[in-house]
């Protein structure tokens, strides 16, 4: 379908890390635990989004590096709540208030994704992310390792099984994020926090802010 095409976008599909938020969930745990576990993982994190190595290869490692419990969990929500886009919520709700449904599919943890989802009055089931199991007493035990979200693709296959009211927007900054081009009507890299050549090159347009967003869905 044509960018220049009118007809109303009916669904917009966001990430979250570097897109909705303004950090990387696992970058940030790696970071609480020193400069040696943050470049690790840090380095491994980038070369996923630029789609240089799958994200399938590298995800269980970078969590069993940091192994986050409870309380990083909770502490990590309280970052990406601090760090949401300049202007998100305020357009999130411009855009549902219009009737656009809004979905969140991250890579991330979903436990420190649902009250950003909470905060921006996502429900529950709009929201996609890879779910952390923990020990009874709070700590790290495992990932959902069957979560298609921790692979290349997952986005994809994900978006693709929603069926979402069209026209549908995906909005994202990495290659994780084009992955989800081939099912989505529109695909819009985001420049807010992070530009990936490759990521804008492959993008229908590019929007470096959320008022950005919420004015070409809304107009």
């Amino acid at each position: 379908m044509s960018v220049n095409d009118t007809s109303r976008i009916a669904s917009v599909v966001l990430d979250v890390d570097s897109t909705l938020c303004g950090l990387e969930g696992i970058d940030w745990l790696a970071q609480q635990l020193g400069d040696d576990a943050a470049k690790l993982v840090s380095a491994l994190t980038d070369r996923a989004m630029h789609g240089e190595i799958p994200l399938d290869s590298v995800y269980g490692e970078r969590l069993s590096l940091v192994r986050p419990d409870r309380t990083a969990i909770s502490e990590l929500s309280l970052a990406y709540v601090a760090s949401l886009a300049p202007g998100a919520k305020q357009a999130v709700m411009r855009m549902r208030d219009a009737g656009v449904r809004i979905v969140l599919v991250s890579g991330g943890l979903r436990e420190a994704i649902l009250p950003v989802a909470e905060l921006l009055g996502v429900p529950e089931h709009d929201v996609h992310a890879v779910g952390v199991q923990f020990t009874s007493t709070g700590g790290y035990a495992e990932y959902d390792v069957s979560s298609p979200l921790a692979t290349a693709q997952g986005k994809r296959y994900v978006v693709e099984s929603l069926a979402l009211p069209k026209r549908v927007l995906a909005v994202g900054d990495g290659a994780t994020d084009l992955a989800m081009k081939p099912v989505v009507d529109l695909f819009a890299a985001f420049t807010g926090f992070v530009q990936r050549d490759a990521v804008v090159a492959g993008a229908d347009m590019v929007f470096n802010s959320f008022d950005q967003l919420a004015d070409f869905v809304l107009s």
